[in-house]
């Protein structure tokens, strides 16, 4: 059998590493605490280990599984959303030109960063999504316009993530710069930053490869639910 590699099921590898105190569960199926996502993984397609995931699923609770390829449907669930994304790593980086505007946003910032992600959905961002790294942003008189930040971190490299912008100010650079300070973040304490778009947004594509992320390989995004349960597909 060929190794799985690090960022083919990049959750797995965060809840079997770096990030083992937010897993719940037991291999061969981990999800982060849902204060911190709904992301979920296994360690292969095994029928011991889709029945594991099953069983943290249960009837009514749902996760999301981002790997590279989809993984058959565990027998108790059902997929509500299922699409394409790509995976991109990134190369040399350095900081912005310009950060004076950037700031590193804290604990109390929070609830701010909150409702700029249900605004913007950028992707699944909980209570406490915040707490997965260091998290950078800009405000424009005083409210928070643009944020960017870090989330599932396996063994040598880190998520960039949560990168968004209020409506009201896309266009400006923020997002790009934004991405720019954390990624050389990230490298500059020796680890890849890599980074998730789903396939139909070709901007947001275009927008990292201009940065020097390069598209790893496509992805695959599904959420499952317990046969009881209903959610809405993330954002």
């Amino acid at each position: 059998m060929t190794a799985l590699h690090p960022l083919d099921r990049p959750a797995w590898g965060a809840l079997t590493g770096r990030q083992k105190p937010l897993a719940l569960g037991a291999p061969p199926a981990l999800r982060f605490d849902p204060a911190f996502g709904p992301f979920a993984a296994t360690a292969d397609d095994s029928p011991e280990s889709l029945a594991a995931l099953a069983a943290l699923i249960g009837a009514t609770e749902s996760v999301v599984l981002l790997q590279a390829e989809a993984s058959p449907t565990p027998p108790g669930t059902r997929a509500v959303f299922q699409a394409g994304a790509v995976q991109m790593v990134a190369g040399s980086f350095s900081a912005p030109a310009h950060v004076a505007d950037i700031v590193e946003l804290t604990g109390a910032d929070a609830p701010e960063m909150l409702a700029l992600a249900t605004l913007t959905k950028p992707g699944p961002f909980s209570t406490r999504t915040h707490e997965l790294g260091t998290f950078f942003g800009v405000r424009v008189n005083g409210v928070l316009a643009a944020m960017a930040g870090e989330r599932m971190r396996p063994d040598g490299y880190t998520e960039v993530s949560g990168v968004c912008t209020r409506p009201d100010h896309r266009g400006k650079g923020y997002g790009g710069r934004l991405t720019q300070m954390v990624a050389s973040r990230i490298q500059a304490r020796g680890d890849v930053p890599f980074l998730h778009a789903m396939d139909d947004n070709p901007a947001a594509i275009s927008l990292y490869e201009s940065l020097g992320f390069v598209i790893r390989r496509s992805f695959s995004v599904t959420v499952l639910v317990g046969e009881g349960a209903h959610a809405a597909p993330p954002h």
